[in-house]
């Protein structure tokens, strides 16, 4: 179970986010929905520790934890970014077994192994030696989840997965994430769209514009 007490994160003179207290079940998906400028992706780079709260704590499990200081935070938080964030000169391989073998120290063949059973799961088996340009934004979606699964995160994070696909994609996501969720994965999904939230989500958090001021 993650839980964030107190959070608290501000710009400048600008508070964002203000004593923010949240739980997510295990097993469970939280979306976080609400307009545009209201603060939703920067929660979620606070609970994916790629920003520092100036208050409040984390915890996992009933340990406190903090997200911005842990040096092997994939491996308790992985995060799936809206425009995927794969890199560019490496193989679909190459790139999901970088992680795993350089922050977990697993060996290249244990890091492949896990690599081809994640591909074979989410239907890349094919993909394995393509670069990201090869690939359809659907396929690169696929492969940034998989290389997020790779770390064996306690919870998955989503920035807007629906927003980069076209619309006849959207129920191909809504099927990942709930095959994700039938093996136990917690997860939170920041999204736009109300709908999408609706049909994945056990709990909903809407964040409202003037909560940011």
């Amino acid at each position: 179970m993650l839980e964030l007490k107190n959070i608290t994160k501000s710009f400048g003179d600008k508070t964002i986010i203000n004593k923010l207290n949240l739980t997510v079940k295990d097993g469970e998906i939280l979306s976080i929905v609400g307009p545009s400028g209201a603060g939703k992706t920067t929660l979620l780079r606070c609970i994916t520790g790629l920003e520092k709260v100036n208050a409040g704590e984390f915890f996992i499990d009933g340990q406190a934890f903090d997200p911005y200081t842990n040096r092997t935070n994939e491996s308790v938080i992985g995060v799936v970014f809206q425009n995927f964030e794969l890199f560019p000169n490496l193989t679909v391989m190459q790139n999901i077994t970088l992680a795993p073998t350089m922050v977990l120290k697993q060996s290249q063949a244990e890091a492949q192994k896990q690599a081809n059973e994640l591909l074979t799961r989410l239907a890349l088996a094919d993909h394995a030696d393509q670069y990201p340009y090869e690939l359809s934004g659907g396929q690169k979606q696929r492969v940034a989840i998989a290389r997020a699964l790779a770390m064996k995160p306690n919870v998955l994070c989503y920035d807007e997965p629906t927003s980069a696909l076209d619309p006849n994609l959207r129920q191909e996501v809504e099927k990942l994430i709930m095959g994700l969720k039938a093996d136990g994965m917690t997860q939170i999904v920041v999204t736009h769209d109300l709908t999408f939230a609706e049909n994945i989500a056990d709990e909903m958090f809407h964040v409202e514009p003037n909560n940011s001021k």
